[in-house]
């Protein structure tokens, strides 16, 4: 896949996407990780520890090819998409709290995305053929949070463009990631069907796995229901442009990139679905979205639900 569209159209999208999602975020939003620690922490401990070892179990069990199987570890180990924030406004989550999430899970992944793909490298005996060196992860993510701090600058100089350009990048974030999708299968056209036999149900699974993990998990602990709404879908919603960029252009595989390409298909209507199966059956007519019980800090006092999020 040594084209235009891995070359330049990769590093041009991934760009976009993070520039997006710079626009969004505020230094406010880092700050705002102490003040909801309980749905922080419980968030992170799904994104970093359970989802890793949900689907190191799913690979296993469906006895995934080697690569596909570091690839799908790989997809794990992305942190929450931009997307995310959208699904939770939509569906009434705390999108205050998706974005602090998706910031702070996009720096805990400079660590934390190579250590589980080299294991997972590793465990899967490719060490001979593929290795993601950390310099190498710390080059992506300067590259991709470049455009972050970028994004957070033209809105701390200028709220009123990034208000306007809000939606538009997100429309072009999600254009650009189904153009990368296609771009992977027609590229793996020969064996496409193959992979999406092979890797379909795996990332069907894990989708539903994560999404739903990211609800109850945090929900069982006391988080109150919007916040759990924003977890499921900062943990479902993966970055899969981020894990395609990595297959491709770090690692050099095009086949460790399907996974990201499948996930980044289905997740969307997956998505969806979900999100209105909690707001119309799990959470029956949206009540204890709007006005959640109060959530227990971890210093020991309360936290009060915030009001129903309200589209413009």
């Amino acid at each position: 896949m040594d084209s235009a569209l891995t070359t330049v159209g990769l590093p041009v999208a991934l760009g976009i996407i993070m520039f997006g999602l710079g626009l969004s975020l505020t230094v406010d939003d880092f700050r705002d990780v102490q003040r909801h620690p309980r749905a922080v922490v419980v968030a992170l401990a799904c994104q970093l520890l359970l989802l890793p070892a949900l689907c190191f179990g799913l690979v296993l069990l469906l006895d995934l090819p080697p690569l596909l199987a570091v690839g799908m570890m790989l997809l794990a180990a992305s942190p929450g998409g931009t997307s995310a924030n959208l699904y939770s406004h939509l569906f009434r989550g705390d999108v205050a709290l998706n974005v602090s999430l998706t910031a702070l899970n996009s720096i805990v992944a400079i660590v934390t995305l190579p250590l589980i793909t080299n294991l997972s490298i590793a465990y899967f005996g490719l060490s001979d053929s593929v290795d993601l060196q950390f310099r190498k992860v710390v080059e992506v993510f300067v590259v991709v949070l470049g455009p972050v701090v970028l994004g957070m600058l033209v809105r701390s100089r200028r709220q009123d463009f990034a208000a306007r350009m809000d939606r538009p990048v997100r429309i072009a974030s999600a254009v650009i990631l189904f153009v990368l999708v296609m771009g992977v299968l027609i590229d793996q056209r020969d064996n496409a069907l193959d992979y999406l036999a092979q890797v379909g149900l795996v990332a069907t699974l894990f989708c539903i796995a994560s999404l739903a993990v990211g609800f109850f998990v945090p929900r069982a602990v006391g988080v109150t229901d919007r916040k759990a709404i924003a977890s499921s879908f900062e943990i479902g919603v993966h970055n899969a442009t981020l894990a395609i960029y990595v297959a491709v252009e770090v690692l050099g595989s095009v086949e460790m990139s399907v996974p990201g390409a499948v996930y980044g298909l289905i997740m969307f209507v997956l998505a969806a679905l979900w999100g209105l199966l909690l707001t119309r059956w799990i959470l029956p007519s949206g009540t204890r979205v709007a006005a959640g019980p109060a959530e227990t800090g971890s210093a020991g006092g309360t936290e009060p639900a915030p009001p129903r999020h309200r589209a413009n």
